[in-house]
């Protein structure tokens, strides 16, 4: 990844820090004086760390590493609407609401008036006059120093494989005629058709498809998530003692900055991990995506995988909280699938919106290595993918400029579920009679997030001492 130089490139409406920081204020440990007293070191400190973001900003004009224009404007209106907020109700205060200490929420609210809304505002002025005017007109990675080679590198970073822009999107191109056959007879069943451009347009524009208020989100999520709790027992040996909740996106993020994530809990359990749902409905959120997007965040998905990681005695911190993108949004994706099998969805209209994001996953694979290096404009990623799915297209267009400011991380999801599936069937063919599923998904996620060549290794050696160990029996 060095040929990328990421650090010049810190700039996204996503991820950046103005996403993070927020995050931090709900999950930085108070109720001590020594934690009270770490959490406002830390908040005096960002200043200082908005200062060492501008330089890299600014090292990246000067080298020619920079981001699109497009997604720098992004980010430029989430700080503004940041900044149009009373300083008691700033997503940067976060820490004043979570300790009630006399005195402490007079202290956060010092630090952000004074030092951290000022550095904002700077940080803010240095996008508008410098940054923005500088920032590429293109969306290609290969427009960049030594792009190409950079893409090459950023895929294998995610996937931890080595795979070609065109045999990714050969595969893309493949999964999406495996899935479009899995959707059409429910298509037909629900909507009798399977023209799926049409149809697609047909479900954008229908209100009763859609979510039209927070709590009907909230509860549907809240809703999957606990018939994904009480199916557990039959399918994994292994359980998490961490408990996972629904946890709304705050309003500034839902239009560009809230693509719904896993955050993480303790390992002692003491903090939940938490979905961070994107809840807003202007404009309405469709219905079908949304079960399956449950059970990829948090159980059978990112929780289960994550927390089992976190909880094993003695392992190396490496595998307890490294984050192979491969592995942990394969098994994420897998899950959607599982969930399936499980019987978790609650209607066809559900199974046809997990599909869907199944459907999303093979059309990043065709769409990512497109803008990076294939010479594809915006639009034309825009268009293939609002021709293959039933996303709105806002929706879309905020895949569009995750693909473009994040190159290589979404081909991640598709890749390393195929990996889990082929190595699942290749264990009920070696086992046969013995295969047992939760078996094989305790071994799956023994090891923590590991690389997918260290994965199949694993899955083929503990498959190599049971045959054996069959075939001894046998023979005694």
């Amino acid at each position: 990844m060095r040929v990328c130089h990421p650090e010049l490139l810190p700039l996204d409406q996503q991820n950046g820090w103005q996403i993070g920081l927020p995050v931090v204020a709900q999950l930085q440990p108070l109720g001590t004086p020594g934690h009270r007293a770490a959490a406002l070191a830390r908040w005096r400190a960002i200043p200082g760390y908005l200062n060492t973001e501008v330089s890299n900003l600014r090292e990246g004009i000067r080298t020619g590493f920079v981001q699109p224009k497009g997604n720098a404007q992004a980010v430029l209106e989430q700080i503004d609407e940041i900044l149009e907020l009373p300083v008691d109700r700033s997503p940067l205060s976060g820490l004043a609401d979570r300790d009630s200490t006399p005195g402490f929420r007079d202290s956060v609210f010092v630090i952000v008036e004074r030092q951290i809304v000022p550095a904002v505002r700077r940080y803010r002025e240095f996008l508008a006059t410098e940054y923005v005017p500088h920032a590429r007109p293109t969306t290609a990675l290969s427009d960049l120093p030594h792009g190409v080679e950079c893409y090459r590198a950023r895929v294998r970073a995610s996937t931890t494989l080595d795979l070609d822009p065109t045999s990714l999107a050969q595969l893309g191109r493949q999964q999406m005629v495996a899935i479009q056959a899995e959707m059409r007879p429910l298509a037909e069943r629900l909507f009798h058709t399977s023209d799926f451009p049409t149809l697609f347009d047909r479900i954008r524009q229908d209100s009763t498809l859609m979510f039209h208020s927070r709590d009907e989100i909230i509860r549907t999520a809240e809703q999957a998530v606990a018939r994904a709790k009480a199916a557990m027992p039959r399918w994994f040996g292994r359980l998490p003692r961490s408990d996972v909740i629904v946890d709304p996106c705050l309003p500034f993020e839902e239009k560009s900055g809230c693509p719904n994530s896993y955050v993480s809990g303790t390992s002692d359990g003491s903090r939940p991990g938490r979905w961070r749902i994107n809840a807003g409905v202007d404009p309405p959120q469709l219905k079908p995506p949304l079960e399956g997007t449950a059970f990829h965040e948090t159980i059978p998905g990112h929780h289960l995988q994550g927390a089992i990681a976190q909880e094993r005695a003695g392992a190396h911190p490496l595998t307890q909280y490294l984050f192979f993108s491969g592995f942990g949004e394969g098994w994420a994706l897998y899950a959607e699938r599982l969930a399936d099998t499980m019987g978790l969805y609650s209607s066809d209209l559900y199974r046809l919106g997990e599909l869907d994001e199944q459907a999303l996953r093979a059309a990043r694979l065709v769409v990512d290595p497109g803008l990076a290096v294939q010479g594809w404009t915006r639009q034309q990623a825009i268009d293939y993918m609002l021709a293959h799915l039933m996303y709105d297209r806002q929706t879309i267009e905020s895949e569009v400029d995750r693909y473009i400011a994040n190159p290589g991380q979404a081909t991640s999801y598709m890749v390393g579920r195929l990996e889990i599936e082929r190595l699942r069937q290749e264990a009920r063919t070696r086992l046969g009679r013995a295969f047992d599923i939760r078996q094989f998904h305790d071994r799956v996620l023994e090891s923590g997030n590991i690389p997918l060549p260290v994965l199949r290794a694993h899955i083929e050696s503990w498959l190599d001492r049971a045959t054996k160990g069959a075939m001894s029996g046998t023979r005694q």
